[in-house]
């Protein structure tokens, strides 16, 4: 099967298939960054660039907003484009608990 072949077929997946596609390929991918984590205390427990305190949902919304990832990467040089791209995965499969921490960080 050819990567084409594959991406039409998850296409035409339900949006919950897709969805737990996605949450079992975030938790078996490891693209040379340490990877997402969640601890109590730090990022109000949300989940964070392992080794950092920056929260996903914070790289999450400022990609929402237009800031590339050549001006993220500047901002935080202490983090790589892996370390991007888990972010975007982890937004991507767990887009509920992203939206409750912008929407809780809105409030605060």
């Amino acid at each position: 099967m050819t990567l084409q072949e594959l991406e039409n077929q998850i296409l035409a997946l339900l949006p919950t298939e897709k969805a737990a596609i996605i949450q079992s390929l975030t938790q078996t991918i490891n693209i040379g960054a340490e990877g997402i984590t969640t601890t109590p205390g730090i990022c109000g427990g949300k989940a964070y660039i392992a080794g950092t305190s920056i929260a996903t949902w914070l790289l999450v919304e400022a990609r929402r907003l237009g800031i590339t990832e050549v001006q993220i990467l500047q901002d935080y040089p202490h983090i790589g484009a892996a370390d991007l791209v888990n972010a975007w995965i982890h937004g991507d499969a767990y887009p509920e608990e992203i939206e409750a921490a912008i929407r809780a960080n809105e409030v605060a």
